[in-house]
């Protein structure tokens, strides 16, 4: 339930949370109990205390279903009471605790959950984390080589024009290292058997190449969109149920990047090949992937397997050349639980690629303006906070990262505000973002598709063809680079954290 909240005189004390009282209505309302301030609270991991407060004419009694939670303290002025719970730090997962007020023959609930326990790593001085400093931040040309319109690719066709070498440029001197280059190749294969590649989209997609050389950046470059949602030739929903396509998808699959391989086959190392990107059945990850006895997973590890042996057999800088590998629908949660990395020739040459706009409702469409633990709860998701961000790259860190494993975030970003108070979260979203993913060794790359709105899908920092900023994008992207790159051992994600939006 959404609720307005107004504007409350808080007293702080030490350690110590206190809610808000919600407007025009109590918390939660039993006969003669009533909650007076919130019915859910958090603590850190490092421990500390919550007030819970309530009125009643009778006695009332509070108690914690969890030995980790206890009373500390209990005051009365009135009918009003204040049960004071502490937890000592939390030395491992989150846990969650339920406290039971009791008056006569009335009982109300509040949760109170404790974050948990995350140990700085101490980052490994490995391949993985080294490229990850090396590629990062990172930039995506969304909307762009990726766009198409009636089964056709087209650089311009939604909005955008033309890629310059200017563009490139400016994102270097901006402190961006890399650029992803997403291409569709939609209505530019020929027929089978040998999918001939159009030649003139293939010399555009080795220019926008050479302008990221030219100007001393990395570049990826992929298959994109042909995977949207099985809706297009990589459909992995008919691959998992229809053998016969599933080979004529491999046949295809195989001649695309054989031909992509064989232009590149002597560019230097600072051109990466992305495999895949968000192959999923049209469910993002929530489709019948989930009640498929695990068929669709198994289909994109196969592909990825084609892809990798096909660009190594070409050989030249191919051979050694890296090669990301996305999981299903490039969710985070379901590459570390899916993905199998393929058997790949050379050795420590295979990157992990996952992408994240969480929580969706803030970061992608907009429908909160606040984010994080400082946010108005009336005015931010429901999940997805500081914690949240942390635990992914945490995880992300222990799966790969530590195993001497690259990981990047292929996408991640935050959409543009109109209201001064909704960017100055946005701002703190993108700059935690960055911090946590330098803090695990994963390197991060911001979706721009050149949208100077704001609200939903309004990405847009540059534009695309004179690499302008568009509108507050300088302060965004200095925002990003003081997150990634700050190096000073004072500058913690703790610091960020304690610097969020008042």
């Amino acid at each position: 339930m959404i609720r307005i909240l107004l504007k409350t005189i808080f007293l702080f004390m030490p350690g110590m949370i206190w809610g808000s009282c919600s407007s025009g209505e109590k918390a939660e309302t039993a006969a003669g109990l009533t909650l007076q301030r919130v019915t859910t609270y958090t603590l850190a991991a490092s421990g500390g205390e919550v007030g819970i407060t309530c009125s009643s004419a009778l006695p009332v009694t509070a108690r914690s279903n969890q030995s980790w939670l206890t009373l500390t303290d209990q005051t009365q002025q009135g009918h009003t009471r204040t049960f004071t719970f502490g937890a000592a730090a939390n030395g491992g997962a989150a846990r969650e605790a339920t406290v039971t007020l009791t008056s006569g023959s009335e009982e109300l609930s509040v949760t109170v959950s404790q974050q948990r326990r995350y140990d700085q790593p101490s980052l490994p001085s490995n391949d993985a984390t080294r490229l990850a400093v090396a590629l990062s931040p990172g930039w995506n040309l969304g909307n762009q080589l990726d766009a198409h319109n009636n089964g056709v690719a087209s650089e311009t066709a939604w909005g955008n024009m033309a890629a310059t070498q200017t563009l490139f440029n400016q994102l270097k001197r901006q402190g961006f290292k890399s650029v992803r280059i997403p291409v569709t190749w939609l209505g530019k294969t020929g027929d089978a058997p040998d999918y001939v590649l159009d030649g003139k989209w293939l010399d555009r997609v080795e220019q926008v190449v050479g302008y990221a050389g030219k100007c001393g950046m990395n570049a990826i470059i992929n298959i994109h969109h042909d995977g949207y949602g099985s809706q297009y030739w990589l459909n992995i929903k008919r691959a998992a149920t229809d053998a016969a396509y599933n080979e004529e998808v491999k046949a295809r699959l195989g001649a695309v990047w054989r031909q992509i391989a064989e232009r590149f086959i002597e560019t230097d190392d600072f051109l990466i090949f992305e495999l895949l990107n968000e192959i999923q059945d049209g469910g993002w990850g929530n489709g019948e992937n989930r009640n498929d006895g695990g068929k669709q997973y198994a289909v994109l590890n196969e592909w990825n397997q084609l892809a990798v042996d096909v660009v190594r057999a070409t050989g030249g800088k191919n051979a050694t050349r890296y090669l990301a590998v996305a999981g299903y629908s490039a969710n985070p949660e379901l590459t570390m639980a899916h993905l199998e990395l393929p058997d790949d020739p050379a050795e420590g040459r295979l990157l992990v690629s996952v992408h994240s706009y969480d929580p969706a409702e803030f970061a992608l469409n907009a429908r909160y303006s606040e984010w994080g633990h400082t946010g108005d709860p009336a005015k931010k998701a429901s999940w997805g906070d500081e914690e949240f961000i942390r635990g992914m790259c945490a995880d992300l860190y222990e799966k790969y990262v530590s195993k001497n494993i690259p990981v990047y975030f292929g996408e991640f970003g935050c959409v543009h505000r109109a209201q001064p108070r909704a960017e100055s979260f946005r701002k703190y979203y993108l700059e935690y973002f960055c911090k946590a993913a330098r803090t695990y060794g994963i390197a991060v790359f911001y979706w721009d598709n050149g949208n100077a709105g704001t609200g939903e899908e309004c990405f847009g920092l540059f534009n695309h063809s004179t690499g302008e900023f568009l509108n507050n994008g300088e302060e965004i992207v200095d925002t990003m680079v003081k997150g990634y790159c700050t190096d000073d051992e004072s500058y913690t994600l703790e610091t960020v954290y304690d610097n969020a939006p008042e």
